[in-house]
């Protein structure tokens, strides 16, 4: 390794190399910071599949307090309002600072960003970039810009394995690169590790984002909060390719409409149709195909012959597939696709741990409740990299005192987790299925094999989930259809998860309501 690990002592790590851990490493310069990204840049960011693009209200009929709004009713009463409107009126800004950056993002003739719509939004407020390759044209930004920053010390094929902690407050981050063990002595981290998505057999995020940023801070004491409601996108290509392509939401804010093999818009009779909030749409594909049919995105008469210059990336992969979008129509089923919980974090992106924040999907903000809105995680991550990077330049480093090098834990798979996860925390859930699921999970978690990390994820996210005796948002049951009239967060430690998990696994029916707090 060329970087010398004694100049590096006492640096803010930022653990990701996606839009959010990015961002926190630009606005920290010009103060030095070491960025560990476990693969090259972008290679396993779920930011560079994004294609919808960035909320923000920057047209002439829009305000922030409409966006609120549409954010308020998609999250299904569990949004944190004043955190939810901080963001939002950040988020202009940060449409700006990213072209600041040199994102080249659509723009119309006469110079203003060119708007699209996309589901539950009440205004056209979605700034995008070469039509459907928003999220690509931001990481290709934002790492150009991070492979020029002088104070970025970047490293490339470094994984954290681990946080060391003492009373509460990080020491540093035991890491490997290929086989060598590294300890970075810091006491400022930042966890921006992206999604969950790669728990799952089917899911639009790339394989490698399994909540390895979840098990770090979970096993470092951390409370995480809101881990049952994942968001399943209703529109992904139902193919053989994994991660399952997606099919933005802005291709039904352009008129396109939900089919089934004989041609029947099932969605028609629904409120807001194919543009109801994305978890109407995922049960409504998923409870179609569970009747025996087969669901397709139609796209012929609306967008229609303009789809192939809207949507290049995606005409790319369905022409592969033997579909001209233009007059076929696509193949679609529900997939993992966003993950509404993570890491408990405040204002500034502080989590419960002295010295840890957190960022982008990983985080846990309260702006998207049960369900998010489209186009706001990107908006998101950019706005609070911003924040965390004030807030970890705001705390001056103290002496870090990692202590001797633990032992280090073997690479995670989450191979046997994904069938397991995919059978009980799908987009219909019941208390049968959950238990089940825990009973499996926790002897993997309490192991050391590869599995340990991925199950540790896999069955915090079950306890909350079998807690919560409700439907709210990403999170449905069959056997608890109706929403509790006071929406409440969850929040766990990995002790109260397996304290849990421990009671499920030995009685028939245990009580979890302390679950949810």
């Amino acid at each position: 390794m060329s970087v010398d690990l004694a100049d590096l002592v006492g640096r803010p790590v930022i653990i990701g190399g996606g839009a959010a851990g990015l961002m926190t490493a630009l606005q920290l310069a010009p103060e030095p910071v070491v960025l560990l990204s476990k693969s090259p840049l972008g290679a396993e960011a779920s930011s560079m599949w994004a294609q919808g693009g960035l909320a923000a209200a920057v047209g002439d009929d829009d305000a922030p307090a409409l966006h609120l709004a549409d954010t308020i009713a998609a999250g299904a009463g569990l949004c944190d309002e004043a955190s939810a409107r901080r963001i939002i009126d950040a988020a202009p800004a940060a449409v700006d600072r990213l072209a600041q950056l040199g994102v080249a993002f659509d723009r119309e003739a006469d110079g203003r960003w060119r708007l699209g719509l996309e589901a539950a939004h009440s205004r056209n407020r979605i700034v995008h970039a070469t039509g459907d390759g928003t999220g690509r044209e931001i990481m290709r930004a934002l790492i150009a810009a991070v492979r020029r920053c002088p104070s970025v010390t970047l490293l490339e094929g470094v994984e954290a394995r681990r946080l060391i902690v003492a009373d509460n407050a990080i020491q540093g981050v035991l890491a490997v690169r290929g086989d060598e063990p590294l300890v970075l002595a810091t006491t400022r981290v930042v966890i921006a590790t992206g999604g969950i998505g790669g728990l799952f057999l089917d899911s639009t995020n790339p394989s490698g984002c399994f909540g390895q940023g979840l098990a770090l801070a979970a096993r470092a004491g951390a409370v995480l909060s809101d881990l049952e409601f994942v968001q399943f996108h209703p529109t992904a290509f139902d193919g053989p390719s994994r991660p399952l392509p997606l099919l933005t939401e802005a291709i039904r804010g352009d008129g396109a409409v939900l089919i089934d093999e004989t041609g029947t818009r099932f969605m028609a009779a629904e409120p807001g149709a194919e543009l109801a909030p994305r978890d109407v749409v995922a049960r409504a594909v998923w409870r179609h195909r569970a009747a025996g049919h087969r669901t397709f995105l139609d796209a012929r008469e609306k967008p229609g012959a303009a789809f192939a210059a809207r949507y290049p990336v995606i005409t790319a992969f369905c022409r592969m597939a033997g579909i001209d979008p233009a007059v076929d129509p696509i193949p679609v089923r529900p997939a993992v696709h966003y993950h509404m919980g993570g890491i408990a974090v405040d204002a500034m992106g502080r989590s419960t741990v002295d010295g840890l924040w957190a960022c982008g999907e990983a985080g846990r903000t309260g702006l998207h409740g049960a369900n998010r809105l489209a186009s706001n995680s990107l908006m998101e991550a950019i706005v609070c990299a911003q924040w965390v990077a004030k807030s970890v330049a705001g705390s001056p480093p103290r002496a870090a005192k990692p202590g001797e090098a633990a032992a280090i834990p073997v690479a995670s798979d989450p191979a046997a987790v994904r069938p397991l996860l995919s059978d009980t925390l799908g987009v219909l859930r019941d208390r049968d299925r959950m238990t089940v699921g825990i009973r499996s999970l926790l002897p993997l978690a309490l192991g050391a094999e590869a599995a340990a990390d991925p199950a540790l994820v896999g069955l915090m996210m079950s306890v909350a989930a079998l807690a919560r005796e409700e439907s709210r948002g990403g999170h449905c049951r069959t056997d608890c259809p109706d929403m509790q009239p006071l929406a409440q967060t969850s929040r766990l430690t990995w002790s109260s998860a397996v304290a849990a998990a421990r009671e499920i696994a030995e009685t028939k029916r245990p009580s979890l309501r302390s679950v949810v707090a």
